[in-house]
């Protein structure tokens, strides 16, 4: 898929390995259950992050990687893009950061206006659609969708100069077999995620997540260019908070479990179909990230940053919050419960949510997301 002027010369990839993710989207259209309508929590972060990005690229992009990369344009990639709605601002950011970066070292009074490819990365079930019929007008930028699995390889090899990925690291390729099982130590009966009281689970998709991020790395390893930069906004939480009156995103997400529970004891489906559902995806603490990022031999981690991310108070009453959590898992849910019971599902986690002075209260939520700034090294 492509939009802009000009189609971008794209080497094909039929040879690339690729992994198997399960065929999963955020909500997809522009309606009132959308990711579009409700995603103003994963965006208030891009805000804070703007000026780190930009003052990396400003000091860590080198004239000589401007120059070998402006043969075939300046190649952008935003992994795990979704629709749009968030993906857009933040390429905005980037390239006109490498636009300036790009003036200031060319030396001229009037520099010409450098090519860019941006490519759009997400799932094969992503709508696609929406992203590229919401495309700004206005841009300076020439737009490719590459569907597929960002853990393994998706582009041409150094191809890119700056890879970007906001809200979408902490997903998993495959919930760990382990919590699944009833005979295991980390079977996680009656939960629909890990919990800090059950360290075998925990320990099963911290595992899991160090591979999944290490499989990503590798894969950007061979995509990008040496001196590149990369931008990683990866939605995690602190070491310690107290749940009698704090919260984070999985202990949010997992009242929601409590009502699939409460579902099954009425008999809406049985309780053995809530045991052999589990989330995946993981929440780190900067303490777990940091050496799964600096154990990569390829990438030198320049920076890392814990910001307060702004977007929870961009949900002014609980039905916010539960349309925010159902544009995310709606898709998840569906699939394994049926959609005929998603509506009765959310009605019951709003009254769950409005019944607790804890999730009431957006300051409550202590979930942060840590920026973390990498540049690919030198061959």
């Amino acid at each position: 898929m492509t939009s802009g002027n000009s189609k971008p010369d794209i080497t094909a990839n039929e040879a690339l390995p690729t992994l198997t993710l399960p065929l999963y989207a955020m909500n997809g259209g522009d309606g009132p259950h959308s990711y579009v309508q409700n995603s103003s929590y994963q965006r208030g972060v891009v805000d804070i992050a703007k000026p780190i990005i930009e003052e990396e690229i400003s000091k860590n992009v080198d004239i000589k990687v401007l120059s070998s990369a402006s043969t075939n344009g300046f190649w952008v990639a935003d992994f795990g893009c979704s629709t749009g709605h968030n993906s857009f601002p933040a390429m905005q950011i980037i390239t006109e950061a490498i636009h300036q970066k790009h003036a200031a070292s060319s030396g001229l009074i009037t520099p010409k206006v450098p090519k860019f490819v941006v490519v759009f990365n997400d799932v094969i079930t992503n709508d696609f659609n929406t992203l590229f019929s919401s495309l700004p007008p206005h841009r300076n930028y020439n737009a490719v969708g590459v569907p597929g699995d960002f853990h393994a390889r998706l582009l041409p090899e150094s191809s890119l100069l700056f890879a970007y990925s906001s809200w979408a690291l902490h997903w998993l390729t495959e919930v760990p077999k382990v919590v699944g099982e009833s005979g295991s130590r980390a079977w996680n009966k009656g939960e629909i995620l890990y919990t800090k009281d059950r360290k075998d689970v925990c320990d099963a998709y911290l595992n899991q997540y160090a591979k999944d991020i290490e499989a990503f790395l590798d894969a950007r390893e061979v995509e990008m260019m040496s001196g590149g930069l990369m931008t990683l906004l990866i939605p995690a939480v602190p070491a310690f908070w107290n749940p009698d009156t704090e919260y984070t995103y999985p202990s949010d997400v997992n009242l929601l479990g409590s009502c699939l529970m409460d579902m099954a004891k009425k008999g809406r489906f049985c309780e053995a179909k809530v045991d052999s559902f589990n989330l995946p995806y993981y929440f780190p603490t900067p303490e777990q990230l940091k050496p799964i990022l600096e154990r990569s031999h390829s990438f030198s981690l320049e920076r890392l940053e814990i910001l307060n991310n702004p977007g929870k108070h961009s949900l002014p009453s609980v039905k916010a919050r539960a349309a925010f959590i159902r544009a995310v898992h709606e898709g998840l849910l569906a699939d394994h419960f049926g959609s005929e019971v998603i509506d009765e599902l959310f009605d019951l986690y709003i009254q769950k949510l409005a019944a607790s002075p804890v999730f009431q209260n957006p300051n409550n939520d202590k979930s942060i997301v840590i920026l973390a700034v990498l540049k690919r090294k030198s061959d």
